[in-house]
């Protein structure tokens, strides 16, 4: 008998064991009914079975729910749908659960098992950086299978992997707007280059030749156009 504090009380009678209970105002529980002697214990059981249900409870909030997803695929399935398949397996992966890749065999296609073996190393080849093969692929019936399960250091070395910058991209530090400043576009301004004495001068001729060639039009006659003196270099 052990007392409600744990203390050994030593072999009792049964009709002794429960008097003492009953004198403290608790229980006496069979803890070990297999044991010779059995051990009985002195508690509140109503208050023991209150803590068991709330361990119960606390273990299964911290527990993680693993379940297994299964995914099917046909020895002919078109590309289309093997990627969209492949990508429901990979997005099960992920969220951690297991998958089940189940290939489907139908009439004549039981002759060819081989079919199946290579969609399923297909699959393996797209989704295996973040997965471990739990069950190797096996024909039972109709239907051959194999399940994956999350590889946990590879899931987490991707998630590393994506939420750092790419290397050699600039920093964006800085750039964010300030607030009451109004965005505006930038243009680059390039500064004009000097018109040389030798281009005025051309551009002097071309000017005269115009007016000359207007004057002779409206009179008739043929002008002499103006000398042009030249600019020296």
């Amino acid at each position: 008998m052990i007392g409600p504090d744990g203390d050994q009380l030593g072999i009792q009678p049964v009709p002794d064991a429960l008097r003492l209970a009953r004198g403290m105002d608790l229980d006496l529980v069979e803890v070990a009914p297999m044991a010779n002697p059995p051990v009985c214990r002195v508690m509140d059981y109503g208050k023991f079975r209150y803590e068991e249900a709330q361990k119960a409870k606390e273990s299964r909030r911290k527990s993680v729910a693993v379940s297994i997803k299964e995914v099917k695929f046909r020895p002919k399935i078109g590309r289309g749908d093997f990627d969209v398949k492949v990508r429901k397996v990979d997005e099960f992966i992920r969220e951690g659960h297991k998958v089940k890749v189940t290939l489907q065999f139908r009439g004549r296609e039981m002759a060819h098992p081989e079919l199946g073996t290579k969609i399923l190393d297909q699959v393996l080849g797209v989704v295996g950086p973040v997965v471990k093969v739990e069950t190797q692929a096996r024909l039972e019936g109709r239907n051959m299978s194999m399940v994956l399960s999350p590889d946990r250091k590879a899931l987490d070395d991707a998630a590393k992997e994506a939420a750092e910058p790419a290397a050699g991209e600039p920093a964006t530090e800085g750039t964010e707007p300030v607030e009451g400043v109004e965005a505006v576009d930038v243009v680059e301004v390039v500064a004009e280059e000097p018109v040389s004495a030798v281009q005025e001068a051309d551009e002097a001729v071309v000017a005269d030749e115009a007016a000359t060639e207007a004057a002779t039009t409206e009179s008739g006659d043929i002008a002499t156009a103006p000398s042009v003196r030249t600019a020296a270099n």
